[in-house]
């Protein structure tokens, strides 16, 4: 492995955990339930893709890498029907308020 390969592997972990620290941040913040439900299912989908690809670029395509590549297509598949579910929760169970 060389220098350059480590060092995007390196920048797409970091920018994916500034991304998950973001959507962390966003659900403390902001005020109603679907406002957290946007920062949290997007930063930290497309920010836990980002470290999941980060180890890929670093460890090739052994069985690790190969492991993260497939969470990465799974999280992509369950990501927007588990968001669905719970703003679907969120107005059945009266929670309107915008």
């Amino acid at each position: 492995m060389n220098n350059l390969q480590q060092a995007i592997g390196y920048i797409f972990i970091l920018s994916g955990i500034a991304l998950d620290v973001f959507g962390c941040a966003g659900l403390i913040r902001l005020k109603n339930i679907y406002s957290r439900l946007q920062a949290m299912i997007k930063c930290v989908t497309l920010g836990t893709c980002l470290i999941l690809i980060g180890t890929f670029i670093l460890k090739g395509f052994c069985s690790t890498g190969m492991k993260a590549m497939l969470a990465v297509v799974f999280l992509l598949l369950t990501s927007p029907v588990s968001a669905h579910a719970l703003a679907r929760a969120a107005h059945k169970a009266g929670n309107n308020k915008i």
